[in-house]
């Protein structure tokens, strides 16, 4: 039971689109990630997702708008959406994101993207 610095943490790592767990809370993970541009659309069919923006500004894309997530908000992608998160070019955003442990990176999507295992820090 110590305090996380998140700053701290990002700072452990370069990889974009590659989250980093920094702890376990019961059945869900904290996850840290940095992102630029567009990743891929896709859906979690059981679980919710939550994004915290910790630095940037996020584009929540959904098939029917888009949903602008400022630094230090958040947004819940329930599960069975389909969503794009995306940045604009050239501009990299921090987030937090919590998930439960079995969400998979890219839903039932398999793409050179995809990350089965998220390195703890």
């Amino acid at each position: 039971m110590k305090a996380i610095n998140l700053a701290q943490k990002h700072a452990l790592f370069s990889k974009q689109w590659h989250p980093h767990q920094i702890a376990v809370v019961d059945d869900m993970q904290v996850l840290l990630a940095k992102i630029e541009g567009e990743f891929i659309w896709h859906a979690h069919e059981n679980e919710d997702e939550l994004f915290q923006v910790l630095k940037g500004v996020l584009y929540m894309k959904f098939r029917d708008r888009t949903e602008v997530v400022n630094e230090g908000e958040i947004i819940v992608v329930p599960k069975g959406v389909e969503h794009c998160p995306s940045t604009k070019e050239g501009e990299e955003v921090l987030v937090l994101l919590f998930e439960k442990l079995n969400t998979a990176h890219t839903g039932n999507i398999e793409h050179e993207i995809t990350q089965n295992n998220y390195p703890k820090i």
